[in-house]
């Protein structure tokens, strides 16, 4: 059974951050910055963003800004700000690339 268990653990984590749905077949970015790690999905004029490892209950907000700042540096794109979803571990939302 503890083989078993260990097998599992370790095929989740090969898999990494996979994209949503909508996001399937998209341009896949990653990026790390202040120690953190990033994956940015880049699909259209769509974007998600995913944050691996954890983060401590007061570093939310800033993780937040820095999800939004790695998209806009990675896509070369603005974000549509009305259109921001989620939280400090996966955002989506619209890009400006004009």
């Amino acid at each position: 059974m503890v083989k078993y268990s260990f097998l599992i653990v370790l095929v989740l984590a090969a898999c990494g951050a996979q994209p949503a749905p909508e996001f399937f077949g998209a341009e896949r970015y990653e990026t790390s910055r202040d120690g953190r790690d990033y994956t940015i999905f880049k699909k259209a004029n769509r974007f998600e963003v995913i944050r691996l490892g954890y983060v401590a209950r007061g570093d939310h907000d800033r993780i937040r800004e820095t999800m939004l700042e790695v998209v806009e540096s990675i896509t070369k794109c603005r974000i549509k700000p009305n259109t921001i979803q989620g939280d400090s571990g996966e955002m989506r939302g619209s890009l400006n690339c004009s």
